[in-house]
């Protein structure tokens, strides 16, 4: 088993800060790892992001834990490891399946917010798709990202039969996206859920929200989604979620979870395991070492 882990941006011998620690507790759980050149990634020379890749003598099963990726570069990383006898953990088909939220959507239909999208983003596409909420608020995001963050200007719509507004926040929305939007729009009913805190810089309501990685069905690890407020002793029933999570077709994802003000539990999104972050409060040798444990018995 090999870990595939991101550079330095200045030095393509040493890895990205940012999982350093990851990489000393895959380490101590004696995991193979490789660096692969983000950006030479990104300017489609797969040889040229792989050159540091030492080919494996028999295939072996690898994961890819870095920046997050289009499915197009995903499949080149995959295909590109192949030739090098690294096969990805998941295939390109499943990194899109849980990476692009209407990809995934009828798994976790009947525990998520009511969805709609077009990749058709024309005035008139955009409006009939938010008729379709009624006067009930949502939010806007791309087919992966929001732009949470500027919440009041591109990311919440009060009420969905207000035109004016809708047109206002999603242009807002699309713009602050530019060249990174993927794929298309989205909207998402907006549930009233348990508040937790604001963010400390953006003023953004927070929630209390969870992140459950999933590996070969089994969970790896439940973390505090966000690193300010307190959750107390709260610990969801995780049941209902497994269940579901048995018709994901992905080995290694992500399962985001939040309550409900009403004390229900829901399902926010599903994210390739490979490229969902660790939150801060994440310990990262436990993580490693559930790894071991579930490809252990696999």
């Amino acid at each position: 088993m090999r870990i595939i882990y991101c550079d330095a941006v200045f030095d393509h011998k040493t890895i990205e800060p940012d999982y350093q620690a990851e990489l000393n507790a895959a380490l101590n759980e004696a995991f193979d790892y490789s660096l692969i050149s983000f950006e030479t990634l990104l300017e489609n020379d797969i040889k040229g992001a792989l050159k540091l890749v030492k080919p494996s003598k028999s295939e072996e099963i690898g994961i890819y834990r870095g920046w997050m990726l289009t499915p197009k570069i995903y499949a080149d990383l995959y295909h590109g490891l192949l030739d090098k006898g690294v096969r990805l953990i998941n295939t390109p088909t499943s990194y899109q399946h849980c990476h692009y939220l209407p990809n995934s959507y009828h798994v976790i239909e009947s525990k998520t917010p009511k969805s709609e999208w077009t990749n058709t983003l024309d005035e008139a596409s955009i409006l009939k798709m938010a008729k379709s909420f009624g006067t009930n608020a949502i939010i806007v995001k791309d087919y992966v990202k929001s732009e949470k963050h500027h919440w009041n200007e591109a990311c919440f719509i009060p009420d969905a039969s207000d035109e004016n507004n809708v047109k206002k926040i999603t242009s807002t929305f699309i713009e602050l996206r530019g060249d990174s939007l993927n794929e298309g729009l989205v909207f998402r009913k907006f549930e009233e859920l348990e508040f937790l805190t604001k963010h400390s810089k953006s003023d953004m309501p927070l929630t209390k929200e969870f992140r459950i990685f999933f590996l070969n069905k089994k969970v790896v690890q439940v973390f505090n989604y966000w690193d300010e407020g307190d959750y107390g002793d709260l610990q969801p029933n995780l049941d209902e979620f497994i269940s579901i999570a048995n018709n994901v077709e992905s080995n290694f994802f992500t399962m985001d979870i939040t309550q409900k003000k009403n004390g229900e539990w829901i399902i926010m999104e599903l994210g390739d395991g490979q490229v969902a972050g660790l939150p801060d409060n994440a310990n990262k040798n436990e993580f490693y070492k559930s790894l071991v444990k579930i490809l252990n018995a696999s």
